[in-house]
């Protein structure tokens, strides 16, 4: 007999703001830095948007934040374009996400329980232990490991065709 269990959770709104637990702009950053990572060679906004289909003009301004943060170089003129500032092995996850969109630890009680000051509750203790692991997490993973250098795996297919980092993690 088989029996299938369907669970239902409803998010309390004060966890709304902790999931997911990275942006929608972290998200773009990240699929950018890994792109230019694969690419090696200078891209344009819209070649970057279009690959990693992200919004052009969301995209651009994500680009802003990177370049300004030193995560990318950005280069006008004919063979212009967008390339990373460090090597994908000095770059760690961690960088890209403070460089656009900071994970936010907990510091206070979420619900302005003034009585818990900075002594969380369990609950928002423990939370605030799991962001702080992840953020540890992703302090160690580069952008290197991402593009697959050290484990020969292969990264998300992009539309346009293959840097030569990726040749080389693809086997091609």
């Amino acid at each position: 007999m088989d029996v299938k269990v369907y669970i239902s959770f409803e998010r309390p709104a004060f966890l709304l703001p902790l999931l997911p637990m990275i942006s929608q702009t972290s998200e773009y950053a990240l699929r950018a830095v890994v792109f230019l990572g694969n690419e090696g060679v200078p891209r344009t906004a819209a070649e970057i948007s279009r690959s990693v289909k992200a919004p052009p003009d969301y995209l651009s301004k994500v680009m802003r934040g990177l370049v300004r943060e030193g995560i990318v170089v950005s280069r006008r003129g004919l063979h212009g374009g967008f390339t990373l500032a460090r090597e994908p092995d000095e770059l760690s996850v961690l960088d890209v996400i403070n460089a656009v969109d900071p994970l936010q630890r907990i510091r206070e009680c979420p619900l302005g329980n003034k009585a818990h000051g900075e002594n969380l509750c369990t609950l928002h203790r423990t939370i605030d232990e799991t962001l702080a692991r992840a953020e540890g997490t992703f302090r160690q993973v580069t952008v290197g490991q991402l593009l697959g250098e050290e484990k020969g795996a292969r990264t998300c297919p992009f539309p346009i065709p293959c840097g030569k980092r990726a040749r080389k993690a693809c086997g091609q």
